[in-house]
């Protein structure tokens, strides 16, 4: 017996359907236009879903890539943009989620979010309203992506009423979508994050998917939604058999991260691209996250070739064992300050001042009261610098490229090696999409011969 499975069958209809794309595989957002709208756009074109990537972006340069995009997808194809949380600065949320609206952006992918804030309720309210039948009818899609169940809860829930009521206040929201708003979830799709590149709590997705899946039936009797919310899997998925284990385990779409980074449209250096190709499984490390470095999380990032994990940990090891620089010993200090930084503490915290004071001066105010907030504002500028580095390609200074990584580019590098794919200069992103699916849909095929 023969069983024909085709890469556009796999996956959720209605997911593919509500998003007007072929194919239920998402590109998902990386920082700082990683996720270039060069990709977003290549994407669209292709029938898939991609997420362009605000994140450290300003907002004259995120409109900037708005225009681009819907210039170019004007006659068809859907995109999104990313929207990160900010735990320092939430209002920069509710700006960032202003000039979606005013573009008319209808996805939102939804990252590092571990509350719900007045931001990401705004966009979700915004123009819903009830037809005649009493159907809901949502102008907006929230993509979640998360990694633990109490946050999945939350956005498994109706909006707080209590942010609700505030935005109402405010004029944020109309009458009728607050009232509407606790007949529909938060996010209308979930995207259960296993151990990716970028912030990352390690997790493991054969545990992850089934555990997300139960909690979304639990919610979904308790509210009684018009339409359940569907749950994607990210993550770890740069081989059809990954892709595949994600379908298998009930997942409604896949969202690829690490792989897209590898090629001709990502948004990074080619010096960085030409390191990422030569990756394997084991080459990439844990280190502290520069935005949320006090907090001691996590992200996953390239280890070979690079000093930037072990360096960022030591960081981190300093600041949680000491209360001020001046405490570090003096050997210490002038190796972080002529490896580490190649400039002083003094040069390093005049910089970092000077942004703070026209951004957010009570930061500031922090660092001069407590020593031990000066120290964390001084190492955090590492991770900025290293970022920068990594996105000019300064080659003088490739052991502190900070470059956001998970292993499945490596197992993917395995998968293409020898094909027309192994170059990163012959990857684009909807090719490689292609084929990923392609390629998972001949082995679920394969396994159900051998099988039944």
């Amino acid at each position: 017996m023969k069983y024909y499975i085709r890469p556009e069958n796999l996956g959720s209809e209605a997911f593919k359907q509500d998003y007007g794309i072929r194919y239920a595989y998402v590109a998902g957002a990386m920082v700082k236009g990683i996720a270039s709208k060069e990709l977003v756009i290549r994407m669209g074109q292709a029938g898939f879903l991609a997420f362009f990537g605000t994140g450290g972006l300003n907002l004259l340069v995120i409109e900037k890539n708005i225009q681009s995009i819907q210039e170019a997808l004007s006659k068809g194809g859907a995109y999104g943009m990313n929207l990160l949380c900010n735990l320092a600065k939430p209002e920069k949320e509710l700006e960032t989620v202003d000039l979606f609206l005013r573009y008319g952006i209808r996805n939102v992918e939804a990252s590092a979010f571990m509350q719900i804030t007045p931001a990401l309720v705004k966009f979700r309210l915004a123009g819903l309203w009830q037809d005649v039948s009493g159907q809901l009818v949502a102008q907006t899609r929230l993509m979640a992506k998360i990694s633990r169940p109490e946050v999945a809860e939350l956005f498994l829930s109706p909006p707080p009423s209590a942010l609700v009521e505030g935005l109402l206040l405010q004029g944020q929201i109309s009458e009728e979508a607050a009232a509407l708003s606790q007949y529909l979830p938060l996010a209308s799709d979930l995207c259960v994050e296993a151990d990716s590149g970028g912030h990352t709590d390690m997790g493991n997705a054969a545990v992850l998917i089934p555990a997300m899946l139960r909690l979304r039936e639990q919610l979904q009797s308790r509210y009684r939604y018009q339409q359940a919310v569907r749950i994607g899997a990210g993550g770890g998925i740069g081989t059809p058999e990954a892709a595949a284990s994600a379908f298998v385990l009930g997942a409604d779409f896949i969202l690829t991260g690490s792989i897209n980074q590898c090629t001709v449209e990502a948004g990074t250096s080619e010096a960085v691209k030409d390191m990422l190709q030569e990756l394997n499984v084991q080459d990439t490390d844990y280190a502290p996250a520069g935005d949320m470095f006090e907090l001691g999380a996590k992200i996953q990032v390239m280890r070979k070739s690079v000093f930037f994990p072990a360096r960022a940990n030591k960081l981190y090891d300093l600041w949680r064992t000491h209360e001020a620089l001046e405490a570090i010993d003096p050997a210490t200090r002038l190796q972080i300050q002529e490896k580490f930084f190649g400039c002083s503490f003094e040069a390093v915290y005049q910089e970092t001042q000077a942004y703070y004071l026209r951004e957010s001066p009570a930061e500031i105010g922090r660092a001069e009261q407590y020593p031990k907030a000066k120290m964390a504002l001084v190492f955090r500028w590492y991770f900025i610098h290293t970022m920068r580095l990594a996105a000019a390609g300064v080659l003088s200074q490739r052991v502190n490229f900070q470059v956001h990584c998970g292993p499945a580019l490596g197992v993917f590098n395995q998968w293409v090696k020898g094909t027309h794919l192994q170059d990163w200069r012959d990857r684009h992103v909807e090719q490689i999409a292609m084929q990923l699916m392609e390629a998972t849909a001949d082995f679920l095929r394969q396994r159900l011969q051998v099988w039944l």
